[in-house]
């Protein structure tokens, strides 16, 4: 699983939202955007007017630091929304959504997507009741998400749980119960996702 290593509050800095990338220290005052509300670097306070490219690639940039894809694999992502019948913004978006370590950290079984990544990564999750290792795996409307069936799964993901403070989405629903688990009652729209992003300015930006 490709990975992309070095200070992570920088990338939030740089695209002047919080992106969640460190769990709940992002919603605490050791939140690197909310002490330093610049971005990065020594030129940081002097950064003039953005251009037009400029403004296409952050938005970019920002999705792509949001769901942790590289470039490759989210070229990919557009490929697949840009050959579907609807609109290829919306779909890019959805797509983004489905992926399991999202879906994993927005039903709060992880405290950050890279923790799902690595959730995922190391066998605690089942899809269908099946074993699935794999983060990018896009889930469908009716799967069943849980948590596998051993103690250390299940303190790891119910330790995770105590701990994320964020609204759950509308076409995801969870259950109380002993083994947690939740269920995709559909499949995203790009008004589900909790980023504030442009899609369209990713499109004009990839179709060129």
């Amino acid at each position: 699983m490709a990975r992309t290593l070095g200070a992570v509050c920088k990338r939030c800095r740089r695209e002047g939202v919080k992106l969640f990338l460190k769990g709940s220290r992002c919603d605490s005052a050791l939140c690197a955007l909310t002490r330093r509300p610049i971005a990065p670097g020594m030129h940081g306070f002097k950064r003039g007017k953005m251009t037009d490219y400029g403004v296409h690639l952050r938005e970019k940039q920002k999705v792509k630091t949001y769901y942790g894809v590289l470039e490759k694999q989210f070229r990919k992502y557009y490929q697949m929304a840009e050959r579907s019948k609807g609109n290829t913004g919306k779909e890019l978006m959805s797509l983004l959504e489905r992926r399991l370590d999202n879906i994993v950290f927005r039903m709060g079984f992880a405290t950050s997507r890279a923790a799902a990544r690595q959730t995922i990564s190391h066998g605690h999750i089942l899809v269908n009741g099946k074993f699935v290792n794999v983060p990018s795996f896009l889930v469908r409307p009716g799967d069943v998400i849980s948590v596998k069936n051993r103690k250390g799964s299940i303190e790891l993901v119910k330790t995770a749980i105590a701990s994320v403070q964020q609204d759950l989405p509308d076409f995801l629903s969870t259950n109380d119960t002993e083994i947690p688990s939740g269920v995709v009652m559909r499949l995203p729209l790009s008004e589900d996702v909790s980023l504030p992003v442009q899609p369209q300015l990713i499109v004009e930006l990839c179709s060129k």
